[in-house]
């Protein structure tokens, strides 16, 4: 019997998240999916009028297609897939898998390859600039066991979090869209922290379960040559595969110059040298969704988590927030700043709006966890 979460959740990624209609084309893309989700998230589309296709892939598959890519092959690919985004107005991405270190071997350079030649038109020019998306991932008992929960519990965390009141959340986000696009200078203090940056003349991006699910956050950009000072991320990263932990930069005009993350600060450096924008930042945001307390090791969920924010190294978002830097790398990295991870205070023109994680203004007070659950 198909599970009713399964169903609510379909509805909500099919209305909220993309309102699809007649004159919608959808891509569904796959990732080592429970075929009984797909074809109940394909039913729900269809009920709503929009043409569906589907892709269906694996991600072991793809790390063999990965371990011989060619930069002939991958641009044979992203010709095809590019093509194909180009037919659709609406894409959702279900991601799932029992190893998310499933691509951990395959050689930085190809990755950097694909994310140039594939991730560049496919992505960023196609599917994010001329779509209505949503991505998410699928309760898999290895995302269980990154969390250290229990599978049973993990799929019920895991419905509570994708189909909360978005409504809500948009709501509230509205004065803390406002509040960013009237501030100039932005101040960050935290354990090892302290730095400095301009959003001024930059848009702030509500995001309440419109391309993500999970959501909840708002982000924007940093005027691109303004940061300044030294951040230290509290949280474990995965990017390409592999496991950072103790990321730390030092930044001066707008620019990473020094970056380290423990033994693996070789392909830390290594992603970041990607090109010339690795080592800019092209988005910085709060997170602020109620049931995400604690990472773990998964950004879609690690980047909303209550009394956090993420900044940001690599490509900006052209259409939304865009700051000019250009980048094949967009690697979310995630700052808890709630006493239990150290505290830390947000200012906005000398001006304290956040402290130890929660919103301390009177208009922003709807978005702590108290007000959105």
């Amino acid at each position: 019997m198909l599970d009713p979460r399964v169903t609510k959740l379909a509805e909500l990624l099919c209305t909220h998240s993309t309102s699809l209609g007649p004159s919608d084309s959808l891509l569904i893309h796959a990732f080592g999916i429970p075929e009984e989700a797909v074809a109940e998230l394909v039913r729900v589309a269809q009920s709503k009028g929009a043409k569906v296709a589907v892709r269906l892939e694996s991600h072991r598959i793809k790390r063999q297609l990965m371990l011989g890519m060619t930069e002939p092959n991958a641009s044979m690919i992203a010709e095809i897939e590019k093509f194909e985004m180009e037919q659709m107005t609406a894409y959702i991405a279900l991601r799932g898998g029992a190893n998310y270190a499933e691509l951990s071997d395959v050689p930085p350079a190809t990755m950097a390859m694909w994310d140039r030649v594939y991730g560049v038109p496919v992505i960023h020019e196609t599917r994010v600039a001329k779509t209505k998306w949503c991505v998410l991932r699928w309760p898999t008992s290895s995302m269980a066991q990154q969390a250290g929960m229990s599978t049973s519990a993990f799929e019920q965390f895991y419905f509570d979090v994708c189909t909360l009141d978005y409504a809500k959340m948009a709501r509230a986000c509205e004065a803390l869209k406002d509040l960013m696009e009237r501030t100039d200078q932005v101040r960050i203090l935290s354990p090892g922290t302290d730095l400095t940056f301009s959003i001024k003349g930059i848009p702030a991006v509500p995001c309440a379960g419109d391309c993500n699910v999970p959501d909840g956050e708002c982000f924007t950009a940093p005027v691109r040559d303004s940061a300044n000072g030294v951040i230290q991320f509290n949280t474990v990263s995965v990017y390409q595969g592999t496991e950072f932990s103790g990321i730390r930069y030092v930044v001066e005009n707008g620019k990473i110059v020094e970056a380290s993350a423990g033994a693996n600060t070789d392909r830390l450096n290594e992603i970041l040298d990607t090109d010339e924008g690795g080592r800019h930042f092209g988005e910085w945001s709060f997170g602020f969704n109620p049931y995400i307390l604690h990472p773990m090791k998964d950004t879609l969920f690690d980047e909303k988590i209550a009394g956090s924010f993420h900044l940001t190294p690599g490509n900006a978002y052209e259409h939304e927030a865009d700051n000019g830097n250009r980048s094949a790398i967009h690697w979310d990295t995630v700052l808890i700043q709630r006493p239990e991870y150290g505290g830390g205070e947000i200012w906005f023109d000398g001006v304290l709006m956040r402290k130890d994680g929660l919103f301390v203004l009177p208009e922003l007070l709807d978005l702590n966890p108290d007000r959105l659950v």
